[in-house]
This record gives structure tokens, C-alpha cells and sequence, in this order.
């Protein structure tokens, strides 16, 4: 671990909290010893839900990176990730995570994840959004497809 990364990605919180981005959370992306991507909260700035510091941090490396795929990187993340985060850090293949606060430390100042962690494991039908299945058929031809498809691109 190299701890001006951690100090990085929480002076990009702070900075951008202060300036009105969003929420104070930042992360920074390294990958032999060379940071890729930055990101930080823009949800209220840019309207955008997903637009958590880590997501950020990860499409900004992966177009640094000219490739979907972050192996052999680390993300070091002012905060625990949330479920969204974390989901997307397995996506991107990345190797390590570094984490400063807690979703405790978020929950404690009304960035509660917890409910989200407590959906998941549940069955669709005790979920709080409702989902119901439909064109199941039509959507099963399509995966048919991909799976012989020969030109695909594995990820």
C-alpha cells in the first residue's frame, strides 16, 4: 500500500465536496505504481446516480487504459464501496481494494448502503422494487446467439 494515493483520493473528496460536485468521496486507480484514473462524487452535479467516485475513477482508467479490463490494478477509495462500487471493482478485474472510511463512517453521516447489502441476499419476491419476468423466451433467443457467436469479445 502506498498511502499518498490514500491521501490523494481523499483530498480529491474534500476538493470536490467543497466545490459542490457531490458527496465526499474520491478514488484513485494505480497500476504499477502509476496512477490511471481519478474519480470522485458527481451524482448531484451531473444528475447521475451512478456517478460514484469509484465508477468514475473506473471509466476514466479503463479509457486511459484503452481496454474494459483493470487486472493488476488497485483502487484506492476515500470510503468502503458501496454495493454498486464494489460490483463494478469485480467488473473491472481490479486486484486490490484500499479503503479509508467505513459504511459505517458513511451511515453515521445519512449515506446509508446498508439497505441495499440487506436487498441483495433476498428473494426477488421480498425485494422493496418490485420485478416480474417477462419476453423471457425472446430475450433466451438472443443469449442462444451470443453464446455461438464466433467473433464475440470474452469479458
Amino acid at each position: 500500500m502506498e498511502k499518498q494515493f490514500m491521501l490523494r483520493a481523499i483530498e480529491l473528496s474534500r476538493k470536490n465536496m467543497q466545490a459542490g460536485a457531490g458527496g465526499p468521496f474520491g478514488a484513485v486507480i494505480v497500476k504499477d505504481g502509476k496512477v490511471i484514473g481519478e474519480g470522485w462524487n458527481k451524482v448531484t452535479s451531473s444528475n447521475d446516480p451512478t456517478a460514484h467516485a469509484e465508477v468514475v475513477a473506473i471509466r476514466n482508467a479503463c479509457e486511459s487504459a484503452k481496454n474494459f479490463s483493470l487486472e493488476g490494478a488497485e483502487i484506492y477509495t476515500s470510503c468502503e464501496p458501496c454495493p454498486m462500487c464494489l460490483s463494478a471493482i469485480y467488473w473491472a478485474r481490479i486486484s486490490k481494494i484500499y479503503y479509508a472510511n467505513t459504511r459505517k463512517d458513511a451511515a453515521d453521516i445519512n449515506f446509508d448502503d446498508d439497505f441495499i447489502y440487506e436487498e441483495i441476499p433476498k428473494a426477488i419476491s421480498d425485494r422493496k422494487v418490485p420485478m416480474e419476468q417477462c419476453a423471457h423466451q425472446e430475450a433466451l433467443a438472443v443469449f442462444k446467439e451470443w453464446q455461438i457467436k464466433a467473433d464475440k469479445v470474452p469479458y
